[in-house]
């Protein structure tokens, strides 16, 4: 009898096409949701530009048409963060031309610090590690906050909005094009709200015979135009147009603007940054979920494929009396 030996070759052809195969959907259901993961140890700065109107407080007056600035730096905090949540401390500082010659961050019209503390995956706001409660104790909300969840989907989302410390609906409003790329806009107002209280002189709000009272503050953003990457959720392009001002105790009416603009947006150079980021994110992220698994798949079944049929089709025959008739009489010549 003969016997049937594989070929190294199928044998090497077929456990590869399996590996291959094994190794894609790995790729897409294991690799990259690992890969989808707010980072720990981010460290950007967002510059917006505009114009718009500020209170300068020493002339005692409101100045018009004013260059106007604000600066937000994002510093992960590695040390408070985990493989579950991320601790990001956000500074922003709104400048005047008054303020923007002052050396020191602090000293800017409006300097705030906030800590926002996230589920790396999902996106969404954790209570822990420090979180500034904001207002009356409140604490973050919302479905997004300093950038959307991955994979941005076309509906409206909650934003967070830490002036206002509430939630504002933005709507989803088509795709548009940031520096050549394209992202999925968003856009939403807030209404004025009361978001505190400022002793100010009483001349200041209308009330000449009172020396100091505690107006009210009103915040109120009558356009927010958020543009996302829609695979990495980053902000390509941000808009906003905030009006501050004060009332009487308990009034009505707006009687000072503290600061208001009709469009303060990322400037150019923040656009190119943060379209760069983005795009090298989403084609990391396209490449291990998408691209490898599929390219994986294809040459696992073609590999595996070729190896089975040599397989099927055997090796070389190694017996060696495989030439020979039964019972050992040698092969007869055929007559003519």
């Amino acid at each position: 009898m003969s016997r049937r030996k594989a070929s190294p070759l199928s044998l090497i052809l077929l456990g590869l096409g399996v590996f291959l195969l094994v190794l894609a959907p790995m790729l897409a259901f294991y690799v990259e949701p690992r890969a989808k993961l707010n980072p720990v140890d981010i460290e950007s700065t967002t510059r917006y530009e505009g114009t718009g109107t500020f209170y300068d407080t020493d002339a005692q007056k409101e100045r018009d048409n004013q260059e106007l600035t604000i600066v937000r730096r994002v510093l992960g905090d590695v040390a408070a963060s985990d493989d579950d949540t991320a601790v990001w401390d956000a500074v922003t500082a709104i400048d005047t031309p008054l303020t923007r010659k002052i050396d020191d961050p602090r000293r800017a019209f409006q300097f705030t610090t906030e800590r926002w503390v996230m589920d790396r995956e999902t996106n969404a706001p954790e209570h822990c590690c420090g979180e500034d409660t904001g207002v009356d104790g409140n604490r973050f909300g919302g479905d997004a906050y300093l950038k959307f969840p991955f994979d941005v989907e076309k509906r409206t989302y909650r934003w967070w909005d830490s002036t206002a410390q509430d939630t504002v609906a933005l709507e989803y409003a088509g795709e548009k094009r940031i520096q050549g790329y394209t992202g999925l806009a968003f856009t939403g107002e807030i209404e004025p709200v009361k978001t505190g209280t400022r002793q100010v002189p009483g001349v200041m709000v209308g009330l000449p015979d009172r020396d100091q009272v505690f107006a009210d503050e009103w915040y109120a953003n009558e356009k927010i135009e958020l543009v996302a990457d829609e695979r990495t959720g980053r902000i390509i392009y941000a808009s906003i147009a905030p009006k501050k001002t004060l009332r009487q105790p308990g009034g009505g009416t707006d009687e000072v603007t503290l600061l208001q603009s009709d469009g303060i947006a990322f400037t150019e150079e923040t656009q190119k940054e943060q379209v760069d980021l983005a795009d090298e994110d989403s084609s990391r992220l396209q490449l291990v979920g998408e691209t490898l698994p599929v390219v994986a798949l294809v040459a696992g079944f073609i590999l595996a494929g070729a190896g089975a049929v040599l397989l099927a089709r055997g090796g070389r025959r190694d017996d060696p009396d495989r030439d020979r008739e039964p019972d050992g009489v040698p092969p007869q010549p055929v007559a003519a």
